[in-house]
């Protein structure tokens, strides 16, 4: 198999799946969804990879307990990176200057969470770096918990399980194995759709906003100004 040039090449999916083999792929998956420090490791395309090697047998292990063990880091990274931000999280946004975190990062992702409701967490698991950075906003933003395992479980049976079935059953073809690298930037181009879509939707309705917006320097209606108490004139 080829390695996919999108990165250096400890990135590569299937360097890290030769490397590390199942429990590697178990532990990276669970670093990404929910520690700080795993934003930056493959998810889709080591999921895709995982499939499509046992597929071609090329990985020694069930399909279905693959699945279910890259379920399950799925599961408990999100849980951790929510109890992270739900007990350390706050004391991050405190000062609104902080070099990392701001305090209207806090309003604006419960404002999200408000408005999408519990499926921005399972969007979030096919958007590369966001779904490692969602559960944890989740946790600052005090998310109600068990809304927030209900979906947590469906985004990581989607994701976990559904990009490595995608990947073992395209795996079969011959016209995907010779072509292993587009398919997998392909994936990585799908992953970005929902971020892109609500880019869009977030600037048209900020363009909505600012058109309805009064016009500066006050032609609008005032609010009434309380009347001024003078002296011994004032009233009692």
């Amino acid at each position: 198999m080829t390695t996919l040039a999108l990165g250096p090449s400890w990135l590569d999916a299937n360097h890290l799946i030769d490397t590390f083999g199942p429990w590697g792929v178990m532990a990276i998956v669970f670093a990404e969804s929910g520690l700080l420090i795993g934003f930056f490791l493959p998810g889709d395309s080591l999921l895709f990879t995982t499939g499509l090697l046992i597929t071609t047998d090329q990985l020694s292990t069930e399909l279905w307990l693959m699945c279910l063990g890259i379920v399950a880091a799925a599961i408990l990274g999100d849980q951790v990176g929510y109890l992270f931000g739900r007990k350390v999280g706050p004391s991050l946004f405190r000062r609104p200057d902080s070099k990392f975190f701001k305090q209207e990062n806090v309003e604006k992702a419960h404002e999200f969470f408000e408005k999408h409701g519990p499926k921005s967490l399972v969007l979030a698991r096919f958007v590369p770096v966001v779904r490692t950075f969602t559960p944890i906003i989740a946790g600052v933003s005090r998310m109600n918990y068990r809304s927030f395992l209900i979906f947590n479980i469906i985004g990581g049976v989607l994701w976990g399980a559904g990009v490595t079935v995608l990947g073992a059953l395209l795996g079969k073809t011959a016209f995907v194995r010779d072509n292993i690298e587009a398919m997998l930037v392909g994936i990585v181009l799908i992953s970005v759709i929902p971020i892109v879509i609500e880019y869009l939707k977030a600037r048209r309705q900020g363009k909505k906003a600012a058109a309805a917006a009064p016009p500066m320097g006050g032609t609008g209606p005032q609010a009434p100004q309380a009347p001024v108490q003078r002296g011994r004139h004032a009233k009692r």
